[in-house]
């Protein structure tokens, strides 16, 4: 039995196709089915990993995210644990798993040891798995499972090559071994020269990813990195989940240009329904 929602011919013709508002409706219609108008969002603040760089965030954040690949182990391990001391309950990611497992190496210890230092140390989730950056993608991922941590999100740091069906089915029989992703950002948060993008490639992009992944729950895109406009598009081609929306509340712009009020906004108009969560997925009643 195949393991992936369409076939390897139907992923194919999906791929050639240049009918991009058909595709856009499949996508779409595959998203209704799983998650009805309802989207997501997550009001993220980033906190440097460098020691001593200042530790203040909005009350609102609903996850605080360690940003920056960290220098040492020791630093990292302080770094999250001065960072959770203050965090009063709101969740801690950290670190791309690809930097923690150059880390590891580095330090002559296991991926799992150092995860689960992290861990002790406070942190909740490791902020994101590039998939084209880590040798066994499979093997890491458990290993984050096995230490007791969560993974906030898999993603592209570059896009390889242009076959995008093959990258998009390895996500999926990733998923089916490890069963643990909860989302996946399928655009490239690094742009590669010899492959270039354009916004048509983008929304196709989410929507095939909507219809080859089919076995992870959320499609994500990220609103800090692609903006308010490519990510109400993609809410209407199989997107379903908004990371990185600013923490901040006070804008000089007026109420109505606040990242809450802006965020709300756009998926209204993608005719969603605006739903914010905190980094572990829990809806929050705000």
């Amino acid at each position: 039995m195949n393991a992936l929602p369409v076939t390897d011919a139907e992923i194919t013709a999906l791929a050639a196709t240049h009918d991009i508002i058909n595709l856009g409706m499949l996508a779409d219609e595959a998203r209704r089915h799983r998650h009805g108008t309802r989207t997501t969002f997550v009001r993220v603040a980033d906190v440097a990993a460098e020691p001593g760089a200042p530790l203040v965030w909005p009350r609102s954040a609903g996850e605080i995210r360690v940003v920056g690949a960290p220098s040492s182990r020791s630093a990292a391990i302080e770094r999250v644990k001065e960072i959770a001391a203050r965090a009063s309950g709101v969740p801690v990611s950290a670190f791309s798993l690809a930097d923690i497992e150059q880390l590891a190496a580095r330090e002559g210890v296991t991926l799992r040891s150092l995860l689960e230092e992290l861990r002790a140390a406070g942190m909740e989730l490791v902020a994101e798995a590039p998939f084209d950056q880590l040798p066994d993608p499979g093997r890491s991922i458990e290993e984050v499972n096995i230490s007791g941590l969560a993974l906030a999100r898999l993603t592209i740091q570059q896009l390889p090559s242009a076959d995008v069906p093959a990258l998009l089915k390895g996500v999926a029989r990733l998923q089916q071994a490890v069963a643990v992703i909860r989302a996946f950002a399928p655009l490239p948060r690094k742009l590669n020269p010899a492959v270039p993008t354009t916004g048509y490639d983008d929304v196709k992009r989410v929507a095939l990813a909507r219809l080859v992944v089919g076995n992870v729950p959320s499609i994500q895109v990220d609103w800090a990195l692609y903006g308010p406009k490519l990510a109400q598009v993609a809410l209407t081609v199989g997107a379903d989940d908004v990371d990185a929306v600013s923490a901040e509340d006070q804008t000089t712009q007026g109420p109505r240009r606040a990242p809450l009020e802006e965020i709300r906004r756009n998926i209204r108009a993608a005719c969603q329904e605006p739903m914010e969560r905190n980094g572990r997925f829990e809806s929050l009643p705000r």
